[in-house]
């Protein structure tokens, strides 16, 4: 069953968190920018707002002091008026006191006296020419608009009606007098009835307006302008270099008819008594190509004051800011891409160790590691351990390129095999370490529903064709299965699963059966767990030097001494009790421990009987002999100690012996040495005879099974008696084991064995026995004859 891609999703959650974060971090910067953006346009506002304010308070304080102006010269009229003097005086007195006013008046460019009774020499106009003060008779045309206007003032002032403070100011209108546009306020002449009798009036140049308001500075490219009653224009835009595209601004802000876009101020929107005296209107329009923010108010002479700044102006300010912002943004997206890059190729890294650390490589199957960890997941499942028979054979003879393909080739046919078969549908294969896979099968198998299921597997592998550079290669394979539905006991757990499999597979490789189904009633795991326990024990005990050997006695049957021993190993527990080999020595081999065990009785016995008379033997395995070193290092003990003419190596018969090369080598050796060999337990194999042949042997050890059947057997008397006259025509001695009654030994004694050794002479101890006692008599090393 394939694996779920977690690698790929894994990677893509990183990176869907990685963008969730830069797309955070970005809008938090954006948040912060355009927080900072409104905050500085709210600044920048209140400074335009400032800015417009002192301009507008600045031409509303000119309007003040011309009303103030306009009022003293009322005031002077109608003191003139009330002198009651002749008129060449009066008209005297008239320009004397234009010029005075104006001298004392230096904001004001022109003032004029008019009397209602409309004469010439009632009606002057005062203005600046230069340094000089210029007194003149207003105009005829120039009477009849001021006797309109006085009429109109006149009627409001009559009328109790409180009259409009723009009435009191004249549009701008051109004075032919001085040759310039000029805006002029008026105020009522009255006598001391308190009548309307004429109207003071005091001039406002264009020039001066042009100066005024073209003093509004707030950005390079702002303009102002000041709009009469009547719509007409006089702005900063007058005195520009490009007289062109100052008109068009111009003519589109008298489009715009700002009177009309004039709307009512609310009392939430009124922050000081300026805004509320002169209400702040904005608009934006676009002018020229470029989109202006249009500030205007009325002024108090009722006229239009506004300022136009160019809004990429307004924006400009905002510029460093943004670049700013786009620079921290750009830099923390860089090293959060940077960090980011790294933490993805870090955690690819990881997953790529994951994977490998759980996938074969060969098979790009699930490893063992990730069969142990699939294991703990599950409860209910079946475990199938396969192991290719021959496989060794198969690297020996092709090489190990071969093996692999084999495995791959192998892996890949089951892998379908398990997804086409409907018994073996959401099993998982997996490769486990050298010549084994193993196949996970989810759910609850019993043994009858397995068995079959294991031997269509078997048939699948057997009719596998596997070929390597033409050459056929035979594919079968050894299988062991467990189950977590035990018969007769309780389920066993999914962790439970691999160790009985692998104790199932050993059991069916050792019996050399096809396949072997766990179950936990035959107690093989209990079994094992002793293995364990007294592998433990074992190495304890070599560690802490508990393995000792303990001796036997041999008795030369025609002297009746003691003078030869065996040594034989014991174990020595805890409470210094000696447990006998049959209990752990089977097991040191498998434990790789059986070298240390040897090594351990080599030297102990020798130096034993390093200065002692006696002859001793030393049981030696195959196994032993033909491991050089132990073998070099046996030899090498007997020169130390100079001991070899007391030293005899058993050679274990029973265990087979294959490689008399390797064998022989040893023995001509240590008998170089004067060591001398024998046969172990002769007489329980099939090639004995072959052994004494080729091998070079001293003494034949007949076996025990033999010795100990001689008073009730006839045909182990007759054997032994046919070995005995063997030995004695090839110059060999005999000596017999297991001679453990009187009975025996008799027999022995009778078929001219030259030694014996038994139950009957004395079992193995701890010290050396020297005296056996026998029915009641004395057996003692050195004499000739039992004593009483």
């Amino acid at each position: 069953m394939p694996m779920l891609p977690v690698k790929p999703a894994i990677m893509l959650l990183l990176s869907l968190l990685v963008g969730i974060f830069m797309f955070g971090t970005w809008l938090m910067s954006s948040l912060n920018l355009n927080y900072s953006q409104s905050a500085m346009a709210e600044l920048r506002q209140r400074q335009i707002t400032d800015t417009f304010y002192a301009n507008l308070d600045r031409i509303n304080a000119h309007h003040r002091q011309m009303e103030h102006n306009t009022q003293g010269l009322a005031r002077m009229g109608s003191l003139l008026d009330s002198l009651q003097s002749s008129p060449s005086l009066t008209t005297q007195r008239l320009r004397q006191s234009l010029q005075q006013t104006l001298t004392d008046f230096p904001d004001s460019y022109g003032g004029s006296v008019w009397f209602a009774n409309d004469r010439a020499d009632r009606a002057l106009y005062a203005y600046r020419q230069e340094n000089n003060i210029q007194v003149e008779s207003i105009p005829a045309g120039e009477r009849e608009m001021i006797a309109q206007w006085f009429a109109r003032l006149a009627n409001q002032y009559q009328s109790g009606d409180l009259p409009d403070p723009a009435d009191s100011w004249m549009p701008a209108y051109y004075k032919a007098s001085i040759e310039s546009a000029v805006i002029s306020h008026a105020a009522l002449i009255t006598n001391s009835q308190q009548q309307p009798i004429g109207l003071a009036i005091t001039d406002w140049r264009a020039e001066d307006i042009v100066r005024t308001v073209s003093r509004v500075e707030v950005t390079p490219g702002t303009f102002s302008f000041l709009l009469d009653t009547e719509n007409r224009n006089l702005s900063s835009l007058a005195e520009a270099d490009n007289v062109a595209k100052a008109q068009e601004l111009i003519n589109a802000i008298i489009d715009l008819n700002l009177y009309e876009q004039v709307t009512p101020q609310t009392s939430a929107q009124i922050v000081s008594t300026r805004q509320l005296a002169s209400p702040l209107q904005q608009l934006r329009i676009n002018l020229d190509q470029r989109e202006f923010a249009l500030f205007f108010s009325r002024t108090q002479a009722g006229m239009m004051f506004g300022i136009g700044v160019p809004q990429a102006e307004i924006d400009a300010v905002l510029e460093p800011m943004r670049k700013s912002n786009f620079k921290i943004v750009s830099l923390t997206a860089l090293i959060l891409l940077i960090i980011s890059a790294l933490i993805l190729y870090l955690v690819a890294g990881i997953l790529r160790q994951l994977h490998n650390l759980y996938t074969d490589s060969l098979t790009d199957l699930p490893n063992r590691e990730r069969l142990i960890v699939d294991l703990k997941k599950r409860r209910t499942a079946s475990l199938i351990l396969l192991n290719l028979d021959s496989f060794k054979e198969i690297n020996d003879v092709y090489g190990h390129e071969c093996g692999d393909h084999v495995i791959a080739e192998l892996a890949h046919s089951l892998d379908h095999y398990l997804a086409d078969e409907p018994d073996w549908q959401q099993s998982r294969l997996y490769r486990m370490p050298a010549d084994e896979l193993a196949i996970w099968l989810p759910g609850q198998q019993s043994e009858d529903s397995l068995r079959p299921q294991l031997n269509n597997l078997l048939e699948f592998i057997s009719a596998l064709k596997i070929s390597w550079q033409n050459q056929d290669i035979p594919v079968n394979a050894s299988l062991g299965a467990a189950s977590s539905a035990q018969r007769g006991s309780d389920e066993i757990n999914g962790e439970s699963l691999l160790p009985g499999a692998n104790i199932a597979l050993e059991l069916a490789r050792l019996n050399k059966d096809n396949y072997v189904i766990y179950d936990e009633r035959h107690k093989i795991r209990e079994s094992y767990e002793q293995n364990l326990i007294w592998a433990n024990r074992l190495k304890g005990a070599l560690g802490s030097g508990r393995i000792v050997p303990f001796f036997q006695p041999i008795m030369d049957l025609k002297t009746n001494r003691i003078d030869k021993f065996e040594c034989l190993v014991r174990l020595l527990d805890e409470q210094g009790e000696p447990i006998g080999p049959i209990h752990f020595l089977d097991l040191a081999k498998k434990v790789r421990l059986y070298r240390s065990i040897t090594r351990c009785m080599v030297e102990s016995s020798m130096r034993q009987f390093a200065d002692l008379p006696y002859t001793f033997s030393l049981n030696l395995s195959c196994e032993d002999l033909l491991d050089q070193a132990l073998s070099d290092h046996i030899i090498a003990m007997v020169e130390e100690y100079q001991i070899g003419s007391r030293v005899i190596f058993e050679i274990l018969e029973s265990e087979g012996i294959e490689n008399y090369a390797e064998v022989r080598q040893f023995i001509d050796r240590a008998k170089t040495l004067g060591c001398r060999i024998a046969i172990d337990d002769f007489g329980t194999g099939y090639s004995n005879f072959e052994h004494l042949l080729r091998l070079d042997v001293d003494l034949i050890k007949i076996d025990g099974s033999l010795i100990k059947q001689l008073d009730t057997n006839p045909t182990a008397m007759t054997i032994c008696n046919g070995i005995v006259h063997f030995a004695e025509e090839l110059g060999m001695q005999t000596v017999a084991e297991f001679v453990h009654s009187p009975a025996i030994l008799a027999k022995v004694k009778e078929l001219g064995i030259n030694f014996a050794q038994g139950a009957a002479i004395g079992m193995p101890s701890a010290s050396l026995i020297t005296k056996v006692t026998m029915t009641g008599t004395e057996v003692s090393p050195g004499s000739d004859s039992p004593n009483p």
